[in-house]
């Protein structure tokens, strides 16, 4: 069974424990066997588990909005892979929600593999296009940070409406995640 509960946003990992490419293959493969909006299939996969390329990669992305304090990861707490969803523009204007689907496919079957994994929005477009060598017709939508996790994530109650992610003193992160019986509608 695919163990959601551990399916959280890993932002810190062992940076020296590489993930093989075959692992990343297995990742895209749970990502292009999911449902696809009118089954076009408009994204593409770009794999990287080098170590100079990632160095390359990693400034140019955002990594926690709410801790304000917090640059992202450090030296030897960075991704050891990463994932990145492109969109063919040859195959569709648009992709519709592919790269939600295809995103957290990849996370969940990362998880199966024992990693963990964060999508990443906020990335410097106009540097990375040209670092992995893009042709035109595709555009970066996200990238997944991968590796093995290196923190703890716990997942919290919201209190008085704070859905702000935070760290405690000892580092553990923490998710609050509002109520299951608030989230679900009753017309009574």
């Amino acid at each position: 069974m695919i163990p959601f509960s551990k399916n959280r946003s890993y932002r810190r990992f062992y940076q020296s424990e590489d993930i093989s490419t075959e692992n990343l293959r297995s990742m895209v493969d749970a990502a292009r066997l999911s449902p696809s909006s009118r089954n076009i299939q408009p994204i593409k996969f770009y794999i990287c588990n080098d170590r100079e390329m990632n160095d390359k990669i990693f400034p140019n992305l955002g990594w926690a909005g709410y801790l304000k304090d917090w640059d992202g990861p450090g030296e030897g707490e960075q991704p050891s892979a990463y994932i990145v969803l492109l969109h063919d523009k040859n195959i569709s204007q648009g992709y519709s929600c592919d790269h939600g689907i295809f995103a957290q496919s990849i996370l969940l079957r990362a998880v199966e593999l024992g990693f963990g994994g964060c999508m990443i929005a906020t990335f410097k477009k106009d540097v990375l296009t040209p670092l992995l060598n893009l042709p035109q017709h595709l555009e970066i939508i996200m990238v997944i940070a991968l590796g093995k996790p290196k923190e703890v994530v716990v997942v919290d109650e919201v209190k008085d409406g704070d859905i702000k992610y935070w760290r405690d003193s000892f580092q553990v992160h923490h998710v609050p995640k509002r109520d299951l019986d608030e989230l679900i509608w009753r017309a009574d």
